[in-house]
Parts: C-alpha cells; sequence; structure tokens
C-alpha cells in the first residue's frame, strides 16, 4: 500500500515537471492535459496518506483545498474565466487557514497575546502584499474589490501559517510556513505579469513555485499528524 501511495507522488512531480516544459514552451494545447493532473495526483496521494485520520476535520479541510485548487487550475487555463478561478483559489486559500489552524497543539487554547510583537512578525508579510498591490492597483478596475479580498485572504493563510511556530514539530512547521510563502509569491507573480508588467518567464515562475507550495504544505500537514499519532 505504501509502495501505491508513492506512486501519486512520483506521479504529481512528473507531470508537474512535463507541465512547466509545457509552459515554457508556450505550448497551451498540451497544458489542458497536464496542469489539472498535477494537483488531482497530490490529491490522491493525500486522500490516501490520511485515511489515519479519516473524519477528522483536518483531513477535510485539506482534501477541500486541494480540491479548489485543483478546480481553480482548471478555470484559470481560459482567460475568461479568470474570476472564477479566483473565486476557487480564494476557497483553497480559506482551506488552508482551517487546515494549519487545526495542525497546531491546543489549537483553541486561549492564552495571552503581544498583539504588538505579533504584528512585527507579521510585517515583512503585510508588506510584501501591499507592495504588490500599491504595483497592480492602476490596472485592476472593476476586479479591484475581488484582488482586495483575495490579498487578505492569502495574507491571513500565510500568517496562520507563521502563528504555528512552537505549535508543532520543526518539520511540520518549516515545510508549512515556507510552502506558503512559494503559494503567495506564485500569486505575486501572477497578480504583477497579469496587472503590471507582462514578461515571459511569468508562467515558469508561477507554476514552479505553486507545484512547490502544494508539495510542502501537503508534507507539512502530513508531518504535523504522524508527529501526533506517534
Amino acid at each position: 500500500m505504501k509502495n501505491n501511495n508513492i506512486l501519486w507522488l512520483y506521479l504529481f512531480l512528473i507531470i508537474g515537471v512535463l507541465d512547466l516544459f509545457f509552459t515554457a514552451q508556450g505550448d497551451s494545447d498540451l497544458r489542458i492535459y497536464s496542469k489539472p493532473l498535477i494537483i488531482l495526483s497530490l490529491f490522491m496521494y493525500f486522500f490516501q496518506i490520511s485515511k489515519v485520520i479519516e473524519g477528522t476535520i483536518l483531513r477535510k479541510s485539506m482534501l477541500s483545498a486541494l480540491f479548489f485548487s485543483w478546480l481553480g487550475d482548471i478555470l484559470l487555463l481560459f482567460p475568461n474565466l479568470f474570476l472564477y478561478g479566483l473565486g476557487a483559489f480564494l476557497m483553497a486559500h480559506i482551506c488552508l487557514i482551517i487546515g494549519f489552524k487545526i495542525s497546531q497543539n491546543k489549537p483553541f487554547e486561549i492564552g495571552k497575546v503581544n498583539f504588538i510583537k505579533l504584528f512585527l512578525y507579521n510585517l515583512p508579510i503585510y508588506i510584501s502584499a501591499a507592495f504588490v498591490y500599491y504595483l497592480i492597483q492602476p490596472n485592476l478596475h472593476e476586479m479591484k474589490i475581488p484582488v482586495i479580498i483575495y490579498v487578505l485572504v492569502i495574507v491571513m493563510m500565510v500568517t496562520t501559517a507563521r502563528e504555528r511556530y512552537h505549535k508543532t514539530i520543526p518539520e511540520s512547521f518549516w515545510q508549512v510556513f515556507i510552502g506558503g510563502l512559494f503559494f503567495m509569491i506564485s500569486d505575486g507573480i501572477l497578480a504583477l505579469n497579469l496587472f503590471f508588467n507582462p514578461f515571459p518567464e511569468s508562467g515558469v515562475l508561477v507554476m514552479g513555485t505553486y507545484i512547490v507550495a502544494q508539495l510542502l504544505i501537503v508534507m507539512g500537514i502530513r508531518s504535523h499528524y504522524l508527529s501526533v499519532k506517534a
């Protein structure tokens, strides 16, 4: 069974590399087949390895995040469906926020919160998101409100990942946090390419950081629940 599970992971990596190749070549026709299979294979991998936490909110939230990411990938293949793709990824980030919050030791424990320290820890994330928004906002027009909502949610996703520090095992924290950062970087590059200054390398950079982000997040959540089980 374990060997069968790892095959899904190998499939994810192989299809990811193929999609990067097609992206670099500008072959949009073949990407219609490769892009939807990237997250589908990762979904199947996590579905199989997470049966030990079957029925939990953590598993449901992560599978939902992967499902909405898969849906977003498909929708973003068609430029006229961009807003729907944005909505699908918005739902994916909300699911990730739930998953990141639950995958902590004593997630609902209420303790003292130093808001100044919390703000300073998250400040680089806020500045990065604000800078990208500053660059793209003149060209957003009717997309301004949806993009603002999306930026706020993805910032919340990354800060929730950061707040897992010392609330899970180190490898889980770093995998999830770095994965969240890569997700934010991927979306930032996509936004700059669409609404600020298009550049030919954007497609490969967007997909490369996105693939790494999804893999790190899944492996980080896996590390957490296996450590809890142990």
